[in-house]
């Protein structure tokens, strides 16, 4: 028999009958640069949580890759023995966090390979995104684990196609019990003006996997988190499903395999010969409110302005004159040199940048289609085809190289578009589809949103945790 037990979101504590492991533990909130936190809200007493054998780690996204919980555990000498063995994929940024976290027993895993633990054969599963040479594209995995008579799936996040399924059935003859992606996240898309629609071509692969696999019980898996109170209004324009409605989708797509909703404190039982879900089961985690209805999808819920998050005004003034300083002074010359200005300029863009203090805000155009050089005008110029709307406290962070891109594309308080096309005899010109290599914003050109850039982000949190009584 395995036991598993969901956490929260992605985390998982998966029991047989010798061996205890957990997966991307994402204790506390806030979360992802504390920007997010855990939904449904949970209890979680510690102190109960039983030593482990394995961690495994999927990915270095911070709803699955949390320095501050890796910081608690790594410290936690009941929990982490000697002899827990961690699985990692091979990502040299992640690998570097965990050094520095002083984690031991550190496994590379490989696509496929199987892995013994006492009585548990460990398979990481790969993922799609891996053929991707993006700077933002890093290796992650799903697993399997199998006890010799059951074999449950955690797929997390990783993209499947039919090749990586027919390989699991190949090894395992059946899944008995599958942890399934079920929500396309649109976080994001509010900050950068794109659809905001079901992404239907990437749900229906969820429950072509499901139905591909046909395992003897699914349950929805990961995504279980929301935005913190004063970020509310994202809640309305990121998650557009819910397991409700995931389960009811899978129920007419495929009513041959049965489905539940899962919830942290829910323990499943699977044997050979039954699967019993339990409700609010496990002894040491159990939902604190069922707050789930605050990720209920309405765009077109009010949304705030843009504003600093600065609200002392000595601090204020201060910031506003490093930024206009660094606009008036340094941004033009930056983006002259830029391998981009040829794109700029064959495009004619005409581009803004708004910035937002306490109660205004401050506009800066440039126009790129200009034959020569182009020139920084204070104000507005009427046409835009390229803007950035972004508070002052995120631009001087960037400015001092205090955040990241990932905290600032979510903390809404930067909101980008375009709209770029180009007049030629007798007709238009549009971009090719992927227009990143014409149309990148100039304020991420000029700070590049690169492997330099994530580490920095996680060793502030390592810096801020490391040895930390939590």
């Amino acid at each position: 028999m395995i036991r598993t037990t969901l956490i929260g979101h992605a985390c998982l504590y998966i029991q047989s009958k010798e061996t205890n492991i957990l997966t991307d533990p994402v204790w506390f909130d806030y979360l992802w640069e504390e920007i997010n936190v855990l939904c449904p809200s949970i209890v979680l007493e510690k102190d109960k949580v039983p030593p482990l054998d394995v961690l495994n780690i999927s990915h270095r996204h911070q709803d699955h890759f949390d320095v501050r919980t890796l910081a608690y555990l790594v410290q936690n000498e009941r929990i982490i023995t000697p002899n827990t063995i961690i699985l990692a994929p091979k990502d040299d940024l992640l690998l570097g966090i965990l050094d520095e976290l002083e984690f031991k027993n550190v496994r590379i895993v490989s696509d496929f390979e199987m892995i013994q633990v006492k009585d548990v054969t460990l398979t990481p599963t790969p993922s799609r995104n891996q053929i991707s040479t993006a700077e933002d594209e890093f290796p992650e995995h799903g697993l399997l684990v199998n006890d010799g008579e059951v074999t449950l799936w955690n797929q997390v996040d990783s993209q499947v196609n039919p090749d990586i399924i027919q390989r699991i059935i190949e090894l395992y003859g059946h899944i008995d019990f599958f942890h399934s992606r079920f929500v396309p996240l649109l976080e994001g898309n509010f900050s950068y003006n794109k659809p905001l629609a079901l992404p239907f071509d990437e749900y229906c692969t969820y429950l072509n996997v499901v139905r591909a696999l046909s395992p003897r019980m699914v349950v929805p898996g990961s995504a279980a988190f929301g935005y913190r109170e004063e970020l509310n209004f994202l809640n309305h324009y990121s998650f557009p499903t819910t397991q409700e409605q995931f389960l009811r989708d899978l129920a007419a797509f495929c009513p041959e395999v049965p489905s539940s909703k899962y919830f942290p404190g829910d323990v499943a039982y699977i044997s050979k010969d039954q699967i019993q879900i339990k409700k609010q089961d496990s002894d040491f985690v159990r939902v604190k409110e069922d707050d789930s209805q605050k990720l209920v999808f309405k765009p077109g819920a009010p949304v705030p302005s843009i504003k600093t998050q600065t609200t002392d005004p000595i601090e204020h003034d201060k910031e506003m004159k490093k930024v206009e300083d660094f606009i008036e002074n340094c941004f033009l010359d930056r983006l002259t040199h830029s391998e981009l200005l040829g794109g700029w300029q064959h495009w004619q863009i005409v581009y803004q940048l708004e910035v937002f203090g306490q109660e205004e805000s401050q506009v800066w155009s440039i126009d790129f289609a200009q034959p020569r050089l182009p020139k920084l005008h204070k104000g507005d110029i009427g046409k835009i085809n390229l803007y950035e709307g972004i508070s002052s406290s995120e631009l001087y962070a960037l400015i001092e190289g205090n955040t990241s891109w990932d905290y600032v594309t979510l903390c809404g308080n930067y909101r980008t578009f375009n709209n770029i096309y180009r007049i030629t005899e007798g007709g238009f010109e549009l971009p090719p589809e992927d227009k990143s290599n014409y149309a990148l914003e100039p304020l991420m050109d000029i700070f590049p949103w690169d492997k330099d850039m994530d580490k920095r982000k996680f060793m502030r949190d390592v810096r801020r945790w490391k040895g930390k009584s939590l």
